[in-house]
């Protein structure tokens, strides 16, 4: 007789009360990461807690010297318009939603 063991859905994982500094949604319990505002490869030593997909979605975008030089702020990454576009986007998923995220043909050419 096969056993089944129970997955649980992503809406039956509990939610924390902190939110993703980056879209604002509730960061729950999983597919969380942590972001240097200031790359890490660049001497930045704080660290914040982001969704996964949202993190993925800053490195995509942009290289380590252009968040060093003009992405070092929360409010400056959602100035972006593609940052905007994303955050419009992912406004509709649930906390532990993650997606492949895809480097954009922008940062390809630089």
């Amino acid at each position: 007789m096969a056993r089944h063991r129970y997955i649980p859905e992503l809406h039956d994982l509990p939610v924390t009360e902190d939110l993703c500094p980056l879209c604002g949604r509730p960061l729950g319990m999983a597919n969380i990461d942590r972001h240097h505002l200031i790359p890490k490869s660049l001497k930045g030593r704080e660290q914040f807690p982001i969704h996964k997909i949202c993190h993925r979605k800053i490195h995509a975008t942009f290289s380590e010297r252009e968040l060093l030089r003009a992405y070092h702020t929360w409010e400056a990454l959602q100035g972006n318009p593609d940052i905007q576009a994303f955050i419009e986007w992912v406004a509709k998923k649930p906390p532990g939603f993650y997606a492949r995220t895809f480097t954009s043909n922008n940062k390809k050419n630089r």
